[in-house]
């Protein structure tokens, strides 16, 4: 018999790639964990973890069981939401969205729910998809409205994933400069035009994004000023910083003292959709995606699908 919380202790090692850090996030003891990994390799015959000291990184067996380990906590998540239903009467519904796509889309999404559904209990929380994404799939919430930059989604492990993924929107990134600065007043630009400017970035996962478009416009940006948030990033540039590569659906509330320029194509751009586990989708949260598409649908960037 596997036991549950060695499974657990084996996810958290996967997630953090080392003992101690697993450890931390479980309240335990390196010790511990270890000894939990240890035996769940004796019951199961075989390493699930190769140990070096650059960190602990896990076998295909690890692998597989990291895999069943998401099934299991998923399903124990289905069961006390279950329970919680037969015992209050009433269906909890837990989304996980970024900032600003949950800013630009839930509220009127979350109406319709409350309008057809007006018994459902809703939580929100605020994530990253790179966080969101495991949630969704240990059954934590419901559904993640999410992001990916011209690529698979964080963690995405092609047709075998266990997520279901609804695409909604386009949202290519413009460029934001100084009212004032020579460039402001075009109607588009390309990219390779910018190679002498400063950059203030208004996410960190942009940094990686603009570098490579830059390097297919033959520059590497001079990134001088970084921030967690798009408002501040775009103050920063009307503070006269540099210039910046925001999200269309990032650009409100307006900034003074700005002007944004789209790039032209092919533009850099977030694919922006929800996902959630396979066979795992009541009926509000069916209701809440539709809400989504229909919300998304009134925007100037329509969905294209990416075949996942």
């Amino acid at each position: 018999m596997i036991d549950v919380q060695r499974l657990r202790v084996l996810r958290a090692v996967a997630e953090h790639g080392s003992f101690n850090r697993a450890a931390t996030e479980l309240r335990l003891t390196p010790s511990a964990v270890s000894q939990h990994i240890a035996a769940l390799e004796r019951s199961l015959g075989t390493e699930v973890v190769s140990r070096s000291t650059r960190g602990v990184t896990l076998t295909p067996a690890g692998r597989i069981m990291v895999g069943a380990a998401e099934s299991v906590t998923a399903e124990l998540a289905h069961a006390r939401q279950q329970i919680d239903r037969l015992e209050t009467g009433r269906t909890q519904l837990t989304v996980a969205t970024f900032s600003s796509g949950g800013r630009l889309l839930l509220p009127g999404a979350l109406a319709r729910l409350a309008a057809d559904h007006p018994g459902t209990v809703v939580h929100v929380r605020e994530a990253e998809p790179e966080d969101s994404l495991p949630l969704v799939r240990q059954g934590a919430v419901d559904l993640a409205l999410a992001y990916e930059f011209d690529g698979p989604l964080p963690g995405w492990s092609g047709s075998k994933d266990r997520l279901s993924w609804r695409p909604l929107l386009e949202d290519p990134l413009h460029v934001v400069l100084p009212r004032r600065h020579p460039l402001a007043g075009r109607e588009e630009l390309d990219l390779g035009e910018l190679a002498a400017e400063p950059w203030v970035l208004g996410c960190l996962k942009t940094a990686g994004f603009l570098r490579r478009h830059a390097e297919q416009a033959g520059f590497d940006p001079d990134v001088r000023s970084t921030t967690t948030d798009y408002f501040f990033a775009r103050s920063l540039v009307a503070a006269g910083l540099g210039i910046s590569l925001i999200p269309s659906i990032a650009l409100t509330p307006k900034v003074p003292g700005v002007r944004t320029v789209p790039l032209r194509p092919p533009a850099p751009t977030r694919h922006l959709g929800v996902a959630t586990l396979r066979g795992r989708r009541h009926a509000q949260a069916q209701t809440l995606i539709e809400a989504l598409r229909e919300q998304a649908d009134t925007m100037p960037n329509r969905p294209v699908p990416y075949g996942k």
